[in-house]
């Protein structure tokens, strides 16, 4: 028990650190806010020093419920640090745009998602892999609609709330199943059920599984409430759904994937490069007319997701370790653009988010300008940016497992994002000034701004990144 408890010790300190936290706010009331959410980023830190240990490489943990190994500990210092940010971002938003509604309730609803998501990326079962998720779900309704008295919000939350249950009553079916036809829900002898030959249940629960994932990564068909929660979510919290739980939850179903599905990878991949296509052109077509920012950041998630699932389509180590090196790249480039727009308010402080007010930035706001300029073009992939590199990577495990005409049709497709993107450059470059943003700075969100355009930039390939990646996927075959 006690070696159970060493390996878990991320969550446990999460755990703790939520609940004291929320004693200290019921207590303290809206008085406490800065320093719960101060205290909150320092418990981020205490869980992330706890994964060096046995928390990343101890093995099983509670007769293999949870697993403790590099892959989950590479997973949760990316889920930690942009759970970390999404905390330190906040208080300047709802203080000048949102009539301050920050409340200590905040940082603590973020604890718990954290406590969550490192289920579901260290989870070795299908019921552990559901507690997790839903731990995650509810703690993300409440940020969703965390702006009471505004009806975007509310609206926001609700549309989560019932999109996510009708998600998670379509997992937990083929959960079922799979456990009904395989009798067990541990990955390790659901993967021996799916080896010992061809189950029509085994099949379908397959199917129904992916299916409720592909909600939680937002792939297409299951993207539908990813764009009006982006935009009706305050930026904070929007710029936390774009990060930590789209990494939780492409890391929870490469798992599920590879350690419990593994035998039936010629099943699943053929979902899986569905998935790919459709996410990659629908999210780039569709963004192409949006005016609003953060609708255009939400499609652009969905693309993204698209070239993360080629990386796992390919089911092999390279392939795992392009994902996760995906991953890493996309987290910062879309943190770093959603600095940029938490930065976009008016002379009256409140919040502007039209894709137009950003017209003649690069004379107003040089700086962050190029910040905005090095996001885009990273996302776009343009060399020699690391979001290219980042692509690169995918398409060289795809063209690895001889997907090549995957490899081909992602390369194609990824011409259309790259339009809107490049929408964003001119409007900002070459466009008449629009009325200038609100003169007062930020330290934290300038500095958080130029951490992240050094890290997409050529600087970023000196980092040994891959070589990080592959250690973690190493961890999982």
């Amino acid at each position: 028990m006690t070696a159970s408890l060493l390996m878990t010790l991320p969550e446990d300190v999460l755990a703790l650190g939520a609940l004291i936290l929320m004693l200290v706010a019921a207590w303290g009331g809206q008085a406490s806010t800065k320093a719960v959410s101060w205290t909150a980023v320092a418990v981020l830190a205490g869980a992330t020093i706890s994964l060096f240990g046995a928390a990343s490489s101890g093995g099983d943990a509670f007769y293999g419920l949870y697993h403790a190994d590099a892959f989950a500990a590479f997973a949760k210092v990316l889920i930690y640090g942009a759970a970390a940010v999404s905390i330190i971002i906040a208080p300047r938003f709802f203080q000048r745009g949102a009539g301050d509604d920050l409340r200590p309730e905040y940082p603590v609803l973020i604890l718990l998602s954290a406590v969550g998501m490192g289920m579901m990326v260290s989870a070795g079962d299908m019921l552990t892999l559901y507690v997790g998720l839903e731990l995650q779900s509810l703690a993300a309704y409440v940020l969703a609609s965390f702006m009471r008295r505004d009806t975007r919000s509310a609206e926001a939350g609700l549309k989560y709330f019932v999109l996510g249950a009708l998600a998670s009553g379509i997992l937990l079916y083929g959960i079922s199943l799979v456990y009904g036809f395989s009798g067990t829900t541990l990955f390790s002898s659901i993967a021996t059920a799916y080896g010992a030959g061809h189950s029509l249940g085994l099949t379908f629960g397959l199917v129904f599984v992916f299916a409720g994932l592909a909600f939680k990564i937002s792939a297409v068909p299951f993207h539908m409430w990813t764009p009006d929660v982006y935009e009706g979510a305050p930026t904070p919290v929007t710029a936390f759904f774009a990060s930590a739980p789209k990494v939780a939850a492409m890391v929870m179903a490469i798992r599920v994937a590879i350690e419990a599905m593994g035998p039936a990878t010629d099943q699943w991949r053929q979902i899986v490069i569905f998935a790919s296509l459709a996410s990659i052109i629908f999210g780039g077509v569709a963004a192409i007319n949006q005016s609003n920012i953060k609708r255009l950041l939400a499609y652009s998630s969905i693309n993204n997701v698209g070239f993360a699932l080629i990386g796992l389509a390919a089911g092999t180590q390279v392939g795992v370790a392009s994902v996760l090196y995906y991953m890493t790249v996309y987290i910062v480039m879309t943190l770093g653009s959603f600095l940029v727009v938490l930065q976009m308010r008016g002379v009256d402080g409140e919040p502007v988010e039209s894709i137009a007010s950003l017209a003649g930035l690069s004379r107003t706001r040089p700086l962050l300008a190029a910040a905005m300029a090095f996001f885009m073009f990273s996302l776009a992939g343009i060399p020699p940016l690391l979001g290219f590199n980042a692509k690169l990577a995918v398409f060289n495990a795809a063209m690895g497992s001889g997907l090549y005409l995957l490899a081909v049709a992602g390369f194609v497709a990824s011409v259309i994002s790259t339009y809107y993107y490049l929408r964003v450059i001119k409007v900002m470059y070459i466009d008449e000034p629009a009325p200038a943003f609100d003169s007062e700075r930020s330290l934290v969100e300038g500095g958080l701004t130029a951490a992240a355009a050094i890290f997409v930039s050529p600087l970023g390939w000196l980092l040994p990144l891959g070589a990080w990646t592959m250690i973690a996927a190493k961890a999982l075959f």
